[in-house]
């Protein structure tokens, strides 16, 4: 029953800024790791930033600078503030959250449904 919802997309201008939400919630025993994926158009999956449980982050080389992946006081909260937006960020989002749900014995991928993120003019 664990879900992953997403929130905060939309259309933003060039150079504008976004927020993206995402909560986990269901019979989580502990989360390992969280972060945000795209997809654009005719591209292969590719990680935005993850954030780690004793707070290390990565983020991909597009996102450096611009991009802050960072997580909610529960812990089963990730964001992602997203500023000086470029037409090229345009794709779905996608949080996801590794993580061991009672009732497992491992740490498993679980993914949201993807919110769009259109930067345009």
């Amino acid at each position: 029953q664990v879900q992953l919802v997403e929130s905060g997309g939309g259309l933003v201008q060039p150079g504008g800024s976004l927020r993206l939400s995402c909560a986990a919630s269901g019979s989580i025993f502990s989360i390992n790791v969280m972060g945000w994926y795209r997809q654009a158009p005719g591209k292969q999956r590719e990680l935005v930033a993850v954030i780690r449980s004793g707070g290390s982050t990565n983020y991909a080389d597009s996102a450096k600078g611009r991009f802050t992946i960072s997580r909610g006081n529960a812990k089963n909260t990730v964001y992602l503030q997203m500023n000086s937006l470029k037409p090229e960020d345009t794709a779905v989002y996608y949080c996801n959250a590794n993580l061991m749900a009672f009732g497992d014995s491992s740490w498993l991928d679980y993914w949201g449904q993807g919110t769009q993120i259109t930067v345009s003019s």
